[in-house]
């Protein structure tokens, strides 16, 4: 007997839920309400006649079916996604849609962004800004660069770029610029440091690589995402901490400068292309990248 699926809003729903951990995440993303994502998924529970979800102190927690179906579903919503991407590119006027986070958009990529047109013009490249974490599986992105760290996901091709390199930098018009160039790195326990929401860890972790006791830090002005924290350093407002692509243009024309030099991370800049597929513009464009990142 030929068994009908259920509703494809509803597993739609679930998988999102299911994804993101929570309803409201989903309902955010599916840009419907709390309630209705709710909806959908007790209507796929009494559909399939299982319960998916289990409710744990505030929260929820999968039950065995619920992880069953949400492997079932990620990977069926991978493959639509996909191919959905597949027919969209067979259209000769369809753009390239690369996702960003928003500080390298605008500090790295967009002052770089006529020579990529020039010389790569048939990409027909479409900018798609996030301001927190980008999503690299959203749907109608042909490809997300952002800075992560391994192992790389099954279901995602990555081009490794470049390596991540941090350190603090600060401004030519900070009030103690003079003193503070030619000091020891330890100097900066006695500094208010810049630093932001996004990424807490990055004092700690460049604290631990000069053997300095990252619970010594005096941590002062907090920013919500990297380009404000930058901005702030270019200000004079302070130290800040940043990986050196996103500072090569300020550090080149002497905005901000970088006395303690950089240190490398786990995190790699990459390019993500969903699917494993392979994707020539992708391939094009990495190669591209590549290279600027190269050029001094």
């Amino acid at each position: 007997m030929r068994q009908e699926l259920p509703s494809l809003n509803a597993l739609h729903a679930f998988e999102a839920a299911a994804r993101l951990q929570s309803v409201s995440r989903a309902a955010d993303e599916l840009h419907v309400t709390h309630g209705a994502v709710s909806r959908q998924i007790r209507s796929l529970e009494e559909q399939l006649g299982v319960v998916l979800f289990i409710k744990e102190g505030r929260g929820l927690r999968l039950s065995e079916a619920g992880l069953r179906l949400r492997d079932g579903c990620a990977d069926a919503f991978a493959r639509l996604r996909q191919a959905c991407t597949e027919v969209r590119r067979q259209a000769d006027d369809a753009p390239f849609v690369l996702g960003c986070p928003g500080s390298l958009l605008a500090r790295w990529f967009i002052p770089r962004l006529d020579r990529l047109n020039r010389e790569l013009p048939e990409l027909r490249l479409q900018l798609s800004a996030s301001e927190g974490e980008p999503d690299p599986h959203k749907p109608g992105l042909d490809a997300t660069l952002w800075f992560a760290e391994p192992p790389w996901p099954a279901d995602m091709q990555v081009f490794e770029l470049a390596a991540e390199r941090i350190g603090p930098v600060l401004s030519p018009h900070h009030p103690r610029c003079a003193s503070l160039r030619d000091a020891p790195a330890s100097a900066l326990l006695a500094e208010p440091l810049l630093h932001t929401a996004s990424r807490p860890q990055a004092w700690p972790a460049w604290a631990r690589s000069q053997d300095l006791d990252p619970g010594a830090l005096v941590l002062g002005q907090s920013f919500e995402h990297l380009y404000y924290l930058l901005e702030g350093a270019l200000a004079g407002l302070g130290i800040a901490i940043a990986p050196q692509q996103l500072v090569a243009d300020d550090l080149a024309s002497g905005r901000l400068l970088a006395p303690w030099g950089f240190v490398e991370t786990r995190a790699r800049l990459s390019l993500w292309v969903p699917g494993r597929q392979t994707d020539r513009r992708a391939e094009r464009l990495a190669q591209w990248l590549r290279e600027q990142l190269q050029s001094p």
